[in-house]
């Protein structure tokens, strides 16, 4: 399965911000929508991500006052991010092993989807409840 299957029918709107956006109005957004990251683009181009973790390591190194920087000053960059064909457990994999919980779907330098660690585990955990239920009526019909 490949992250294209698993994002396709959602909204193509990605909750985005941009790097001159204030980081309190990020925060606000992040509480509105109730996520945990969003991309961040400059100049028409994702340039990072801005998330949770931003936000609490800002919050230990500066105090409140980080609240008036930039997003661009506090993102995580440069994005890490997977293209649309990339395979579901390959996605889970890079996540895992760079301590990541969202990833930017990038095709050709457009963002045309977000994941997160959520999205793949609930996929994971989907396919081996299906793999069972298989092996259950396998077993009783033979």
């Amino acid at each position: 399965m490949t992250i294209a299957r698993l994002i396709e029918g959602r909204s193509s709107e990605v909750i985005s911000c941009d790097a001159a956006m204030r980081v309190g109005d990020a925060v606000k957004l992040l509480a509105e929508k109730r996520i945990g990251a969003i991309p961040v683009f400059e100049k028409g181009r994702i340039a990072g991500i801005f998330s949770e973790r931003d936000v609490v390591y800002q919050l230990a190194a500066h105090g409140p006052a980080m609240l008036d920087k930039t997003v661009g000053e506090v993102m995580t960059s440069p994005p890490i991010t997977v293209e649309p064909a990339t395979g579901v457990l390959d996605a889970l994999g890079l996540m895992t092993r760079r301590r990541i919980r969202h990833l930017p779907v990038v095709e050709r330098e457009t963002v045309c989807g977000f994941v997160s660690i959520g999205d793949l585990v609930k996929f994971r955990i989907d396919a081996i409840v299906s793999e069972a239920e298989a092996m259950r009526s396998y077993i009783q019909s033979a």
